[in-house]
């Protein structure tokens, strides 16, 4: 996708992009100069390593909204449609 930067240096990300990665007004990003190019990373999302028998289980504790199984249907949808 194509963007542009206003005159205050702001970069507009997509609404389809903030959507997938669950960015709202206020979330925090990182940005970062890497080579010749700029990358975008979002932050704040807290993960939890719980040992269990059958192996470790991540757990998303906060930063990222809960998917429903609806959510989950329509990302996969629209990865089979990108």
């Amino acid at each position: 996708m194509v963007t542009t930067i206003d005159s205050a240096g702001r970069v507009v990300i997509p609404k389809p992009m903030r959507a997938r990665l669950g960015l709202h007004g206020g979330s925090e990003i990182e940005v970062i100069l890497v080579g010749g190019h700029v990358e975008i990373h979002p932050r704040g999302v807290d993960v939890l390593v719980e040992q269990r028998s059958d192996g470790p289980l991540l757990r998303v504790t906060s930063g990222v909204p809960r998917l429903t199984v609806e959510d989950v249907r329509r990302l996969v949808e629209e990865d089979r449609e990108a």
